[in-house]
């Protein structure tokens, strides 16, 4: 199991930027320096964003996290 931090709370981390994904890459729809992980809500560094799905437009902070969303979803199928 991801564990989630305890706080969001962090002045250094800057604003939250909101993404538009596809498959390849993204567009970013308001600026900012970081996305949340829809799975863990840990921020994620633009420059550290490697992990997303693009059908349900979620950022992911690594291959776990997205494997952990996508079993969820199929066994909710």
């Amino acid at each position: 199991m991801i564990k989630m931090p305890t706080s969001f709370a962090n002045p250094s981390l800057g604003t939250e930027a909101v993404l538009e994904y596809s498959n390849s890459d993204y567009r970013i729809v308001r600026q900012g320096t970081f996305v949340r992980c829809a799975v863990t809500g840990q921020p994620i560094p633009l420059d550290d964003l490697h992990y997303w799905n693009a059908e349900t437009q979620e950022a992911y902070a690594s291959p776990e996290a997205a494997l952990q969303r996508l079993r969820a979803a199929s066994s909710a199928r």
